[in-house]
């Protein structure tokens, strides 16, 4: 025989612990809610910096294709890109190396708000750029030394000694070349 105390546990639970579990349960999933919001937000604004490197990369390459070197100063313009516009700004700089300038290329997403117009542009301190490209543009075609002019198969100019570009007796190997008897 079964004491009534023992018989009366057997039954199910009581109130109190299903409350006590609810509240654990409850807690957990917004943990899980929590997490899963978290993770989804990160990936969409590594989505949103991926395409706005993208166009910077992009921008970069227009401006290297060009067949002269971008002027000095600031450009900005709008472009359509993954079913979103984008907005980037250019800015060209001489550098200490002559004939080279630097180009950077900032990017952001346009997004209209309500009581901002699609063409009106944020005030400069509401600006967030998604993603910065930094490159260069020149016109130094020469090589150092002219170490480097047989790489496109023509005969090397004459040097400063009136040769043929060839090394003198006296002068190192260029790189490349096995030594000669000798050494």
């Amino acid at each position: 025989m079964i004491p009534v105390h023992m018989k009366r546990r057997t039954q199910g639970f009581t109130l109190v612990e299903v409350l006590v579990a609810l509240v654990i349960v409850a807690f957990g999933m917004g943990a899980v809610l929590t997490a899963l919001t978290s993770s989804a937000d990160n990936l969409t604004y590594m989505r949103e910096k991926t395409f706005a490197e993208w166009v910077g990369l992009n921008q970069l390459a227009l401006a290297r294709l060009q067949g002269t070197i971008p002027p000095t100063g600031a450009t900005e313009g709008d472009i359509d890109f993954a079913t979103k516009r984008w907005h980037w700004q250019q800015t060209v700089e001489n550098i200490e190396v002559p004939g080279i300038r630097r180009l950077t290329i900032r990017v952001r997403a346009l997004a209209s708000t309500p009581g901002q117009s699609s063409g009106s542009k944020p005030t400069a301190d509401k600006v967030s750029w998604l993603a910065t490209v930094i490159g260069f543009r020149g016109d130094a075609v020469q090589s150092p030394l002219d170490e480097l002019s047989e790489w496109d198969g023509s005969t090397p100019e004459p040097g400063p000694s009136g040769g043929g570009g060839s090394p003198g007796p006296g002068s190192p190997p260029g790189p490349g070349s096995a030594p000669g008897p000798g050494h």
